[in-house]
């Protein structure tokens, strides 16, 4: 499932399972890149959760995840980063780095 942030659910969304967060911004070559690799991996792991998170709009959750650059992956498990991962990945590598 691949939601794009719009509100201020962000917190209720990663409490429970495993969740992808992209934090990335529109004018992003990088995040350009990637955008479609996040697509790929959302149709072929239907169980995983993909929150995209535009750090223009959201500021304060970039702040509090410590996003310097972009794009930036985040890999939370019921609430707690397990992984992080700055700039553009392969989607092979980002296949086995959610695993």
């Amino acid at each position: 499932m691949l939601l794009h942030l719009k509100n201020e659910n962000f917190k209720e969304e990663i409490q429970t399972g495993t969740v992808l967060v992209d934090f990335y911004a529109d004018w992003c070559g990088p995040c350009k890149m990637l955008g479609p690799v996040i697509e790929e991996l959302s149709k072929e792991n239907p169980g995983l959760s993909i929150i995209k998170v535009n750090v223009d709009e959201h500021e304060d959750l970039a702040r509090e995840y410590a996003v310097m650059s972009i794009p930036t992956l985040l890999l939370i498990q019921d609430g707690q980063v397990v992984k992080k991962q700055v700039g553009f990945v392969p989607k092979e590598v980002l296949s086995s780095w959610i695993q």
